[in-house]
């Protein structure tokens, strides 16, 4: 057994060197498939159109002031639609300010934002208040909002494979903007909207912003009341698990992650008529069957539901810096122990907290890395040379083993095991 892990690199956050420049796998003896690695798929066997490429594109950077966006016209059409969306659903009035009351302002936030191959889906301009400036008691109350945990994502995708299900997507446009807002809140005229004449006056919200505290809160509260009103049930420990019955066991199941719905059932005409009432209720976009969620890329086919995080995986080590250093075989090495290593040389203990949340991000689809992640995660506090050596051969497998996901394979008897440490 080794008493501690030496990969061939030894280089830190801090200071390192290049393992090479080998962007290919490495040549060696053939080897079989592990048997953790057997309900894998590398993409072998799908179609080109399936088969979509990971490419990572450059794209011009998002302005960062309202006076960089204002020199694109991409960006200045953006923004009006911000605004008209904002009129249209009645979220402030324009008034004079109180007096003794103080105002909150608000910005201008840019994004690109792109799809699962890495092409420009859209881009978004949000209008954000600061948040920070609100005061508790007077400007906000609750704010817990709870969201879908990945678990059951991926409990709602392994249930729709086995039963042959398609899994249909919803994305909310300014989900937040729907939430009624209880509180008095003013906020200041936003830059290049002010209104001619009337600059010295404030706008009163009737429902929220982005950038408010209450927001995800008075979101979750109009949707949750929705959802009660059209004969859904709740599910008792998962709060964003929704599911409908009807006679002669139909069932529709929905999972909400803030401003991204899927949904699933064993009917089709339930699936269309939800989606139907929901654009009617909410300003939403039918995204079709799911396909990107949360960073996760899903393959829905005859044979089963594929997820990866292919993209993801690639802008991880673009952003630690691996894409051209050597590859390995295995997570971790063999026998591998850690200790707390006291004398050890210290590393940044911020770019280690970094690497450890992305690799655990990546054990949604990744349980392969689940090992070495637990392993590394027990000295993010003071972490050393030692575990950023582990924590770098993680990433440098990760390079050869960018396209592993899991395939959920259709049909099938359903066998809940359950496992308790005694």
């Amino acid at each position: 057994m080794f008493n501690s892990c030496k990969p061939s690199s030894t280089s830190s956050p801090s200071s390192e060197s290049h393992d090479g420049n080998s962007s290919g796998p490495v040549e060696g003896r053939a080897r079989r498939v592990p048997f953790w690695m057997q309900d894998y798929e590398i993409r072998e066997g799908l179609s080109e159109e399936e088969d979509v490429s990971a490419m990572m594109i450059l794209t011009e950077a998002d302005p960062f002031t309202f006076e960089e966006a204002m020199k694109s016209k991409k960006w200045r059409d953006t923004m009006n639609v911000k605004i008209e969306a904002i009129e249209l659903n009645k979220t402030w009035d324009l008034t004079i300010l109180p007096a003794g009351v103080k105002t909150i302002g608000v910005k201008w936030i840019f994004k690109t934002k792109l799809n699962e191959i890495g092409e420009i889906d859209k881009c978004k301009a949000r209008l954000v208040a600061n948040g920070y400036a609100q005061q508790y008691g007077i400007d906000y109350t609750e704010v817990y909002a709870p969201i879908a945990r990945l678990d059951t994502i991926r409990l709602v995708i392994a249930l729709s494979t086995q039963q042959g299900w398609s899994i249909f997507q919803l994305d909310v446009k300014s989900a937040f903007l729907h939430g009624d807002l209880s509180e008095e809140v003013f906020v200041q005229q936003p830059q290049g909207y002010e209104k001619k004449g009337e600059e010295h006056k404030v706008y009163k919200l009737n429902k929220v912003l982005y950038g408010l505290k209450q927001a995800p809160r008075a979101w979750y509260s109009k949707i949750e009341a929705y959802f009660a009103k059209e004969g859904f049930e709740k599910c008792y420990c998962e709060r964003t698990l929704f599911k409908k019955s009807k006679e002669g066991g139909k069932l529709l199941i929905v999972c909400l992650y803030v401003d991204d719905l899927i949904f699933t059932g064993n009917d089709m005409s339930m699936c269309e008529e939800f989606k139907k009432l929901m654009m009617l209720e909410f300003d939403m976009s039918n995204l079709g069957k799911m396909r990107y969620f949360l960073g996760v890329e899903v393959l829905q086919n005859s044979d089963g539901i594929y997820v990866s995080q292919r993209k993801y995986v690639h802008e991880v080590l673009e952003r630690f810096g691996m894409n051209n250093r050597n590859l390995v075989k295995n997570p971790i090495v063999p026998g591998c122990k850690l200790s707390k290593d006291e004398k050890g040389a210290k590393v940044d203990a911020s770019v280690f907290k970094q690497v450890v949340g992305s690799l655990m991000y990546l054990t949604t689809t990744r349980p392969d890395l689940m090992y070495g992640v637990s392993l590394i995660s027990r000295f993010m506090s003071c972490p050393t040379e030692q575990h950023w050596l582990v924590a770098k051969r993680l990433l440098r497998y990760l390079k050869g083993m960018t396209s592993l996901g899991i395939f959920y394979k259709k049909g099938g008897p359903i066998q809940i095991v359950i496992l308790l440490e005694m």
